[in-house]
């Protein structure tokens, strides 16, 4: 039975220590208690530097103020330190303890465990031999021949291992002939490192750092394997450097079996007042194009000036049309037939009593044009150097009028077209009236351009043309609501909103003006109820028409959140059309095409985005856009999309899903077919794994570049959590692909930056 543990002062200290010495003389057991002592601590500044230390032991013994010899089931304590060993001798004069038999030493959340430990509790220095080790900080752990105590949260291992892995889980491990564990500094670094997975390596560097949890780190990342038909099987060697905690550059070699050497640089970097991205690429010998060197360039900045000033450069170039069909895997990137190189000076302020917004913005913008496809070529836009432009907006501004005005200058530039200068000009005045079911808003305008050509079309054309064209409309609408119970038996606010737009523009001859910046707009159910049909300012519409609409929306009456919304409208033309965009046949019928739109949760899980364009005359639908989601989790979804356009001959289905066959398992995909072209546009298909400290995923993708070329490329992955990644990231590519896509949890806490080997 033990005695109840005692504090060590000076005088029982003494008086231990005597008895223990006359016991062992009588060739006695020695001193038969279980105290608890309470050791003097190393001189130090104050208390808590260097806190006291206790010890609890089935028996204790020792020499006053020199040490302590501790035996069964020892414990010790001192501030976030505890030791539990069989057998503890504890050096008062050098701070040290030596301990055998069943160790562990639990130390600022850090555990580890073996047969023998020393160790200086002042200065963190010693070693355990044979020991397994768990790290507070990176949730990682291991194993190691011996293990070196070389300060406060510092380690070397000798002959060790390290995973992230749980307990009794060995998939994956980082082996070393010495291993380094820098908590302070989040860093490990291994000599002589093999990395094994399931047993087998598949990894080998003489010198590997990595960082011990989330946190960026120069460095060589894990090379990168892929395979695509442009460019053959591919292997990409990235080194990241760390430059400083705002700037960060990669720089990437890629080896593509059919093409040659590829250099890409990325650099980065992120200021109180500026930021932004610069990445230059460069294949100097191209095999599959007689050796033509080729290259790209991409910069972002945005900066943030004094006196309220704001800048943004925007400038993209590739060497040739065929650059991003040719090297690029991701269809977003094939698809960019326009790059910009466009900088912009802005800056916004408050005028008269401080309710009214002005902002002016000078832009230069230029653009390369790529024609890629020789059935579908591009026509380049204008080049603008510069355009000028001002917008003020003030309410309330006449009493109960507000105004707003909208100025731009261009000067217009073309290699093959005609060149010139416009200034417009769109002062306008409305009157909001309105109370808690309906409003009605008037609104006055004018709407004046002037140009200065420098290149006519034709001779004898007039190089200076102005246009004035007073515009008038009036908007109304009416608000119901009441409570119903829905079909899935929720109770809701539906509210019922008609409305109508009323438009009218006199005529004004403009075909003598060249088309700069002008298109038709898109009619939906945004542009159905606006005063001019076209986008830009080299055109305005005369009308004399009305827009019909209603709208009902399903409301959550608790959280105020909308779960459905349908509408239906169509515009109703008095006067036939008379301004056109050159060789575009004016408009015949004296009705647009009837929209419908629904959009929102159906069911539960079950979400909806319909759209629908009909010409009631021909009796034929000119577009028809549905798409359908179910998702009932997180990690689980299922797209059906069905997209038709008569006018530009679109006739696609798209399917999509990201599906968990079990916890582990999920299988992914998405097929895109254009039923005009009886052709498949894109087709993705691939699983990922999640194991819990790794996953893995594999995904083939092949789509159209082309109206006659396709490229295909499959992208592997391998993922040791809270270590690297091993192949390309494919996630990019899953979430442009499946709408609600959600990477699977395979890591325990978010990794943002890049992870180096060395």
């Amino acid at each position: 039975m033990k005695a109840r543990p005692f504090c060590m002062s000076l005088a029982s200290a003494l008086v231990c220590a005597l008895a223990a010495a006359t016991c062992a003389a009588a060739g006695g057991p020695g001193l038969k208690l279980s105290p608890t002592l309470t050791a003097p601590a190393a001189p130090a500044s104050n208390s808590q530097a260097n806190p006291p230390i206790f010890i609890d032991a089935d028996q204790l013994g020792g020499t006053y103020n020199k040490s302590i010899e501790a035996h069964g089931d020892v414990r010790l304590h001192k501030g976030e330190q505890s030791l539990y060993a069989d057998q503890l001798h504890y050096n008062q004069v050098q701070d040290e303890v030596t301990a055998t038999g069943r160790v562990k030493l639990q130390q600022y959340g850090d555990v580890l465990s073996g047969p023998k430990l020393k160790l200086n509790l002042t200065t963190d220095q010693g070693f355990m031999n044979k020991p397994d080790y768990s790290l507070h900080q990176s949730g990682g752990r291991g194993s190691a021949d011996k293990l070196f105590f070389e300060g406060k949260h510092q380690y070397r291992a000798e002959q060790g291992d390290y995973t992230t892995c749980p307990c009794g889980n060995d998939d994956w491990y980082l082996r070393a002939n010495q291993l380094d564990i820098d908590q302070d500094r989040n860093v490990g670094v291994a000599h002589g490192a093999s990395l094994v997975f399931k047993g087998v390596p598949i990894a080998y560097t003489p010198y590997w750092s990595f960082p011990l949890h989330a946190q960026r780190k120069s460095g060589f990342l894990l090379p990168s394997i892929g395979n695509s038909g442009k460019t053959g099987l591919t292997l990409s060697i990235p080194y990241y450097w760390n430059i400083a905690p705002n700037m960060d550059a990669t720089i990437t070699p890629e080896i593509m079996g059919k093409r040659g050497v590829l250099l890409s640089n990325e650099f980065r970097y992120l200021e109180p007042t500026f930021n932004g991205t610069a990445h230059y690429e460069v294949l100097p010998s191209d095999n599959q194009r007689n050796g033509e060197n080729r290259s790209a360039f991409f910069w972002q900045h945005t900066q943030s000036l004094p006196y309220g000033w704001y800048g943004w450069l925007d400038i993209e170039r590739v060497s040739d049309d065929f650059y991003f069909t040719d090297l690029s895997t991701q269809l977003q990137t094939t698809s960019q037939v326009l790059l910009p190189r466009e900088g912009a000076l802005s800056k916004s302020g408050l005028w008269g009593d401080g309710e009214g917004l002005w902002t002016f913005q000078a832009l230069v913008s230029s653009w390369q044009t790529l024609q890629t496809d020789p059935l579908v070529p591009v026509t380049p836009p204008y080049n603008r150097r510069p355009e000028l432009t001002f917008t003020a907006s003030k309410p309330d501004n006449l009493g109960w009028f507000d105004f707003d005005f909208t100025g731009m200058y261009d000067d217009f530039s073309h290699p093959t077209m005609v060149n010139g200068r416009r200034l417009l000009a769109n002062p306008t005045l409305s009157m909001p009236l309105q109370n808690a079911y309906a409003y009605v808003t008037p609104k006055i305008g004018v709407n004046m351009a002037r140009y200065q050509l420098t290149d006519p079309v034709t001779p004898g054309q007039p190089s200076a043309l102005s246009r004035t064209v007073p515009t008038f409309s009036t908007e109304t609408g009416l608000t119901f609501e009441r409570n119903i119970t829905a079909w899935t038996g929720q109770k809701m606010t539906q509210t019922l909103e008609p409305k109508l737009y009323y438009v009218y523009i006199p005529f004004r001859d403009q075909s003598q003006i060249p088309i700069f910046d002008t298109g038709l707009q898109d009619l939906n159910f945004a542009t159905i109820f606006s005063d001019n049909q076209f986008s830009g300012g080299d055109r305005v519409n005369d009308a004399n028409q009305l827009t019909a609409g209603v709208i009902s929306r399903f409301i959550d009456p608790d959280t105020g959140a909308e779960q459905l919304r349908v509408g239906v409208a169509q515009r109703y033309y008095f006067t036939p059309q008379r301004v056109t965009l050159p060789g575009v046949a004016p408009r015949t019928d004296d009705k647009s095409d009837i929209l419908a739109i629904a959009s929102g949760t159906i069911v539960p899980n079950w979400n909806a985005d319909f759209s629908w364009q009909y010409t009631p005359y021909l009796g034929q639908t000119q577009r028809f856009y549905s798409a359908l989601r179910y998702q009932p989790a997180a990690g689980k979804v299922i797209n059906v999309g069905y997209n038709y356009n008569q006018q530009y001959e679109y006739n696609q289905i798209d399917l999509s899903a990201q599906w968990p066959i079990n916890s582990r398992w999920t299988v992914l995909g998405r097929w895109n077919y254009s039923m005009f072209d009886n052709r498949t546009l894109e087709a993705l298909g691939g699983f990922a794994y999640n194991a819990g400290c790794w996953g893995v995923r594999v995904v083939a993708h092949r789509f159209a570049t082309a109206t006659t070329d396709a490229t295909t490329s499959v992208v592997v992955q391998l993922e040791l959590n809270g270590l690297t990644n091993l192949g390309s990231n494919p996630l990019s590519l899953l979430q442009q692909n499946i709408g609600g896509y959600m990477q699977p949890g395979t890591q325990s806490q978010p990794q943002p930056g890049p992870f180096p080997i060395y």
